[in-house]
C-alpha cells in the first residue's frame, strides 16, 4: 500500500511504454469512470470523518487543496496549480511504483509522484500497491505545509545520497516511520501525520487506540536501526514533537556517520519493550 524501498537500489530499468524517462505519464483524468470517481468519494468521505480530531491540524487544513472544481478524483493540473501556489510542489502522474532513484529525484525537485489508477470497491480497506487515493489523500494535504514540504524535499536529496552510499535501507526507515507511519504530539495529544495511516481506515484507529503497538519519541539514530513490516499494521510508531523539529533534526544530522554507526549495531525490533 506504500512505497517500500529495495535493499540495494539497483539501476533503474527502462520506463514502461508510454512513460517519459522520469516515469511520468499523462493522468488522462477523462478516462476515469463514474465508478472510479465514486470510489474516491466513498474513501474521501469515510476517511475525512474518521480523521477529524485524530490527524494533525495541518492535515485537516491542507485538505482544502483537494477541494477542486471537478468531482471525484483530483485532476493533477488543477491540483498542482493550487499546491504550487502554497509551497512550490506539484503532483505528477506515474503508472505505479517507480524505481527508488527516480522517486527520490522527483521529491528532490518538489514533485510528488502519484499513481494514475484507483483501487476497486473490493479493495477499499487494503491495497498492496499505492493508488491515487493513498498518494493524493494521504500525502498531498501535508505538502501544503511549508515545514513538511521542505522535509519531503530534503528526503529526496538525502535519498539520492543514501543510494550513492549504499545506505538506502537506513534512509528507508526514516521515510517509513515519518512520511508513511509517523505520529505527532499536538496540544498534549497523539495525532496522525503518516500517509500510510491517514489513508487506512483500520490503522487510523489502531495507531492511536490500540494498546498493542509501542509508541516512542522520535530519536533519529533509533529510527535508522528499527526494522519495519509492510504487510501488516505497525507494531511500533515514533512520535515527533513538531514538523519543524523533524526537519531540523534531519538537516543537522551527519547521516553518513549515523548510517555507519547503525551498521555496527544490531537492528531494533519496533515492538521492543
Amino acid at each position: 500500500m506504500f512505497k517500500d524501498f529495495t535493499e540495494t537500489a539497483p539501476p533503474s530499468p527502462a520506463p514502461p511504454a508510454g512513460a517519459a524517462a522520469d516515469w511520468t505519464v499523462p493522468q488522462h483524468w477523462d478516462r476515469f469512470t463514474a465508478g472510479d470517481h465514486a470510489t474516491w468519494d466513498i474513501l474521501f468521505a469515510r476517511q475525512q470523518e474518521m480523521l477529524h480530531g485524530r490527524a494533525v491540524r495541518a492535515f485537516e487544513e491542507g485538505l482544502d487543496v483537494l477541494h477542486l472544481s471537478r468531482p471525484g478524483i483530483p485532476e493533477f493540473g488543477e491540483l498542482s496549480d493550487r499546491l504550487r501556489a502554497r509551497t512550490g510542489w506539484t503532483v505528477v502522474s506515474v503508472p505505479g511504483l517507480v524505481p527508488d532513484d527516480i522517486f527520490f529525484e522527483h521529491l528532490a525537485n518538489r514533485r510528488f509522484p502519484a499513481g494514475n489508477f484507483i483501487r476497486s470497491r473490493a479493495q477499499l480497506d487494503y491495497l498492496e500497491e499505492p493508488d491515487v487515493f493513498h498518494d493524493v489523500f494521504g500525502h498531498v494535504p501535508l505538502l501544503a505545509l511549508p515545514a513538511v514540504a521542505d522535509f519531503m524535499q530534503a528526503l529526496g536529496s538525502k535519498g539520492l545520497e543514501a543510494i550513492a552510499k549504499g545506505a538506502l535501507h537506513r534512509l528507508a526507515r526514516l521515510y517509513w516511520y515519518t512520511v508513511e507511519f509517523g505520529l505527532a504530539r499536538e496540544d498534549g495529544a497523539l495525532r496522525i501525520f503518516g500517509a500510510g495511516i491517514l489513508s487506512s481506515f483500520g490503522e487510523s484507529r489502531f495507531s492511536l487506540d490500540s494498546a498493542e503497538p509501542k509508541r516512542r519519541p522520535f530519536v533519529l539514530p533509533e529510527v535508522l536501526r528499527t526494522t519495519y513490516r509492510s504487510d501488516s499494521f505497525q507494531t511500533g510508531y515514533f512520535v515527533v514533537d513538531s514538523f519543524e523539529a523533524l526537519l531540523d533534526a534531519v538537516l543537522r544530522a551527519d547521516l553518513g556517520s549515523l548510517y555507519r554507526e547503525a551498521e555496527s549495531l544490531p537492528d531494533l525490533d519496533p515492538a521492543r519493550p
